[in-house]
């Protein structure tokens, strides 16, 4: 059948058959490997470029009005022709490569004629900065067309063709995750995610092609850039970065720049100064035009060259924040920077970056603040110096870290010129630094409190002095730090500090390792090696850490064990490396030097440097973490067990169950606060199934359109129907089989077939895995079950035919939580029945870690760690993605009010009681069905609404609300907020208005003959009333009053006005009514003398000008008299009358 027939329209049957002929027909072995050799590749194009040979960076920000004119022509479809649709200014282009003989193009096409159809799913990160827009998790859900690339082709169907998807923007997201899978149709292939970000320091130059604002490109990239230089750390604001930076390029003021996570980068030369600030406050130090530290934010990015510090602000027109100035800024000029610390983690709200000075500021640290692209730093202690209070006169700041409430400061004490000695110091300023969590430190050594010049209460605690000496574990894996150890020669040397606000954990890192959960009782980990220092640790934020050394060693932890695991150089990896080589890898190369490493997500990554012969390459490459575990299993848990006259090697199994599986999961989008909507393409009549530009762009303009009713939704006023997209089809869902009549007799406008089913927002999403994060509201409880198949802990293969397991040890399932005060968690073994066990696992919050606070705002973090004793590197359960290790679980977990909770004013609801009550309901004239108008005499009941805008649950608020009125006026367009001293007035405890005297409302001008009106701006909050929950519901609505009364002045002076004017009408009515007579008398008399006199002075002209006239005088004077009497006298009786 064809692929441009909706599988809707296919019976069920004929779906079954045709995927068991696929199968069937080709061997499973053959879709396994092609499984395994085949990826995904994307670009974005330009939306003028579709179909060509082109590629583009994620450079425009704004939607375009391109697809307006298709829009105009779909009379015959469910959509309204006269709303406003716009496009996107970009598309993905989607296609695969697998290894072999067969050409990419073939591929594809086989793909296409087997029913392949990719599924997209875009997942757009919310901002930072939650003041200004609203935190959401929002994903929409797409399906790929075919598109026939445009050009010459002998063939008389497709040469060439590749799928094609919008690539939709957001307001407010510059973060874009897209995951590509499969429609389960056609061949195999392993789902993948890309990032897809906006790249806010790109610039349009005069020749049209893009360039970059921070710099020049490099486009030789020379071996020696790379070649044998040590590797660097990767900073930046974890899940809200656009861009990244990384710097160390040897003795050239460059950095690599990639928005795609490094799925490719560029090599940019920077234009800034590179001034010397040698003086005499600053220590002389070698200069070098190399890029030390470098640290990308969501809307800046931070560099350290020798000295100096330079930031440059990123063009996101998309965030609504400052425009970028265009030119790296030079900060702290004054000070003498030696090195940047990052916060990896935003914090309520706002971005930051810690510089640390020498010379003549030593002792201070400057915290920098990134909000909306304004940067600004903050020299700290305020009223003192860290070297000061503590009485060392010679110390520095080594590292400092952005703890849950604090600063915390690694601090170097030189007591002589042989001898140092190292501190950790906590800074804590209430009331500025953002910590607001109830979570706070422990009890510390010794503390200072200082009232800065500001007000604020400044304190610094010395929470712990790190032993002179490495410890000796003895053997141990850890040990704990009780001032009773034995002590081995060599001195430790710290490095820096490591704090991870989910766990809890603080690690103090340098030629040993150090952990800490509360602040107070420190943990030695003994299996890292003092003879080695490390350079920098990676973290996850999910449960995993990696560990880079000087000498480039990669070390693997797990956060809550104690285990170090060595990944490279080892014999795992030399093994892994060899099987690579077999495969014939493009991305392992004898010749290899690491650029950095980093996480995305859980997955543990590479940039390496490839050299092959004259070329070379920079290649982002998976570490095989779970892989290198298993090799290092195997290798070391086997013996050789004589069996008569052969020696048999045996495997020794050290995991204690054989499966697990999660059971009795709950709806995950009530704890992931996930968003998704479905918009599958629209379908096309032809008979190939391609799509046309035309039916590209009307796709284009519906998903724009969604996003719209999204962006619309958040109103104050409740719809009858809680879902964004009601509006959009409820005048036209009646129709439905209409329309799908028309598109199967060919008669759809532009022949192309919207089906409203296929735009809409997913509620029940499938349930298959834990939560990445677990969102919390008041009193919460997560549930679910963990089943386990118990075996022993070692098995044999040995010459007899199976397996033998002998049980030596139960199965212990354990939970480790990072604030006990916050959450508690109860683990219940509910079954254990023939070597089977089932566990009942439930986390609740205790409800006393966090006040209220608006939907998604200061989220509290903390997090627990679900283990199965002993499952730490020795337990794998193999997937369609490879090996993965089990029995092991990091859950974050944010406590407060969870995002997409919102109050909402129930009109629907409130017009019907208020109805019901006051027996009548008198709208305005002008009906307005978005806002009607409520009677001034009439009692107002007003409802709300508790809705859930990710699992579309709607239900009346029953808790307690504080309503004010914070602002009116007589329109809209005048409506004004009250001041504190008016709100507090105008309020009464009774809340009822009666528009008296020093009221907004009184003494009101109606405008014509209807009564005033009046608009109050209400706000309802539930703030300091309401326990019941975390959430802080803050409504603001407009309440549109007609029929205010006048005050009393205003109707006495309409009275007195009316009176007046009808007064006035009445005596001049009698006065009419007996003057009018003689008015009428007078004036005939009048008129009558006035012709008189004319007459006369008429005959006496005419008597003066001829003799025959003044012969017969006196004949004329009577005939005049005679004709003029008789009228004169039928007018007086006229007017008598």
């Amino acid at each position: 059948m064809s692929p441009g027939i909706p599988s809707g329209w296919r019976p069920l049957a004929l779906q079954v058959l045709r995927t068991l002929v696929i199968v069937l027909l080709a061997p499973w072995e053959l879709w396994a490997l092609e499984m395994h050799m085949c990826s995904w590749q994307i670009s974005l194009i330009k939306f003028e470029s579709l179909g060509r040979d082109t590629y583009s960076d994620f450079f425009h920000q704004s939607p375009v009005d391109t697809v307006g004119n298709m829009f105009s022509n779909l009379v015959n479809s469910p959509i309204d022709v006269t709303e406003k649709y716009l496009g996107f200014p970009y598309y993905l282009r989607i296609n695969y490569t697998c290894m072999g003989d067969l050409s990419s193009q073939a591929r594809i096409r086989k793909g296409l004629l087997t029913g392949l159809r990719p599924m997209v799913l875009i997942t757009f990160k919310h901002p930072v900065n939650y003041r200004r827009w609203k935190i959401e998790r929002v994903q929409i859900q797409m399906e790929a067309v075919p598109f026939r690339h445009k050009g010459a082709c002998s063939a008389e169907v497709v040469c060439r063709m590749s799928w094609y998807t919008p690539m939709p923007v957001k307001n407010g997201s510059v973060v874009m995750t897209v995951d590509i899978g499969t429609n389960h149709i056609g061949p195999i292939l392993l789902p993948q995610s890309f990032y897809m970000n906006i790249n806010g320091y790109l610039k349009m130059e005069s020749d049209g092609t893009l360039g970059f604002t921070v710099g020049n490109k490099i486009d030789n990239m020379k071996p020696q850039f790379f070649l044998n230089a040590p590797s660097r750390p990767l900073w930046y604001t974890v899940n809200h970065t656009p861009v990244l930076i990384l710097g160390g390029i040897p003795n050239e003021k460059a950095i690599l720049m990639s928005n795609t996570y490094f799925r490719d980068s560029t090599l940019v030369e920077l234009n800034i100064d590179s001034c010397w600030v040698g003086s005499f406050y600053c220590p002389e130090t070698r200069f070098t035009a190399t890029i030390y530290d470098t640290i990308a934010t969501e809307s800046a990015l931070f560099i350290r060259q020798n000295q100096l510090v330079y930031y440059f602000t990123g063009n996101y027109p998309i965030l609504r924040m400052e425009p970028s100035k265009g030119t790296w800024v030079r900060i702290l000029a004054n000070e003498c920077i030696k090195m940047l610390c990052p916060v990896e983690i935003q914090v309520n709200g706002s971005e930051h970056v810690i510089a640390l000075t020498m010379g003549k500021h030593e002792g201070y640290i400057h915290f920098g603040t990134i909000k909306d692209g304004l940067v600004s730093f903050e020299m700290l202690p305020r009223g003192f110096s860290v070297c000061q209070e503590i009485k060392e006169i010679n110390c520095s700041i080594v590292w400092a870290v952005y703890g849950t409430k604090s600063l915390l400061l690694l601090v170097e004490v030189r007591e002589d010129a042989n001898f140092k000695s190292y501190l950790v110091v906590s800074y804590t300023r209430e009331g500025n630094l953002h910590g607001r969590q109830r979570m706070g430190l422990a009890t510390s050594v010794q503390r200072f409190l200082v009232l800065s010049p500001t007000g604020d209460t400044e304190s610094l605690s010395i929470l712990y002095k790190i032993p002179e000496l490495v410890p000796d574990a003895k053997g141990r894996q850890f040990l704990m730090i009780l001032s009773v150890e034995s002590y081995t020669d060599t001195p430790s040397v710290p490095r820096g500090l490591h704090y991870n606000p989910f766990s809890q954990l603080l690690y103090i890192w340098g030629n040993f390792i150090m952990e800490s959960y509360d602040l107070e009782n420190y943990i030695y980990l003994a299996e890292f090696p003092k003879e080695s220092t490390i350079k920098y640790m990676v973290n996850s934020f999910l449960g995993d850490m990696a560990i880079v050394t000087e000498n480039e060693e990669i070390w693997y932890i797990i956060e809550g064990s104690y285990k170090i695991y060595k990944l490279f150089p080892s014999d795992s990896w030399q093994m892994h490396f060899n099987l690579q080589k077999l495969q014939q890898s493009s991305v392992y190369t004898p010749k290899e030097t690491m650029v950095t490493l980093f996480y995305e997500g859980r997955q543990l990554y590479q940039l390496v440097h490839l050299l092959k012969g004259s070329t070379s390459q920079l290649v982002k490459r998976p570490v095989p973490v779970d892989q290198l575990l298993i090799y290092q299993q195997f290798s070391n848990s086997y013996t050789f067990v004589q069996q008569g006259k052969d020696s048999i090697v045996s495997f020794t199994n050290l995991c204690s169950f054989s499966a697990i599986r999660l059971q009795d999961l709950p709806r995950s989008q009530r704890y992931t606060r996930q968003e998704r909507y479905l918009a599958l393409p629209p379908v096309v009549m032809g008979p190939l199934g391609f799509h046309t530009e035309e039916s590209l762009a009307i796709y284009q303009g519906l998903i724009y359109y969604l996003l719209w009713l999204h962006s619309k939704y958040d109103k104050p006023y409740a719809d009858p129907v809680h879902d964004p997209t009601w509006r959009w089809w409820k005048d036209k869902k009646q129709d439905q089989s209409y329309y799908f009549y028309l598109a199967s007799n060919r008669q759809s406008s532009e022949n192309v077939y919207i089906d409203m089913a296929n735009y809409g927002k997913i509620y029940n999403l499938p349930v298959e895995l834990l939560p990445e994060r677990l969102y919390l509201d008041k009193g919460n409880t997560y549930s679910f079950s963990v089943f386990f198949i118990i075996k022993g802990h070692s098995f044999a293969y040995g010459t007899e035919l199976g397996t033998s397991f002998y049980q030596t040890t139960h199965l212990s399932l354990g939970v480790l939580l990072a604030n006990p005060e916050c959450i508690e968690v109860i683990v219940t073994e509910t079954m254990r029945v023939n070597r089977k066990s089932l566990y009942q696992v439930t986390i609740k919050d205790k409800s006393v870690c966090f006040e209220q606070a608006i939907s998604g705002h200061s989220l509290v973090r903390t997090s627990i760690v679900l283990k199965v004793v002993g499952s730490v590197g020795h337990c794998f359960e193999e997937t369609f993605m490879g090996p993965r290790m089990v029995g092991n679980l990091m859950m974050p977990i944010l406590i407060g009010c969870p995002p997409g909770k919102r109050l909402a004013f129930d009109v629907t609801l409130t017009l019907s009681y208020t109805k019901k009550i006051n027996k009548q309901h008198f709208d305005c004239l002008k009906v307005d069905p978005e806002m009607p108008c409520f009677h001034f005499r009439d009692v107002f009941y007003p409802f709300f609404l508790v809705q859930d805008l990710v699992t579309g649950e709607s239900g009346s608020f029953e808790g307690d609300y504080i309503l004010k009125v914070i602002g009116g006026g007589p329109t809209q367009d005048t409506i004004r907020d009250y001041s504190e001293r008016e709100i507090y007035n105008y309020n009464s405890p009774l809340q009822e208005w009666l528009c008296l005297p020093k009221s907004p409302c009184y003494d009101m001008v109606p405008e014509g003959i209807f009564a005033p009106e009046y608009f109050f701006k209400v706000l309802v909050s539930n703030r300091g009333v309401d326990k019941s929950t975390y959430c802080d519901y803050q409504l603001i609505f407009l309440l549109h009053i007609h029929g205010i009364p006048l005050s009393p002045e205003r109707y006495l002076h309409f009275l007195l006005v009316s009176a007046s004017i009808l007064l006035g009408l009445v005596i001049f009515y009698l006065i009419m009514c007996f003057l009018w007579p003689q008015m009428v008398k007078a004036y005939v008399n009048l008129r009558w003398k006035i012709h008189n006199i004319i007459a006369s002075d008429s005959y006496y002209s005419y008597i003066s000008g001829g003799t025959s006239v003044r012969q017969q005088p006196s004949k004329s004077s009577n005939r005049t008299e005679k004709s003029r009497g008789p009228s004169d006298r039928t007018l007086e009786k006229r007017v008598q009358t």
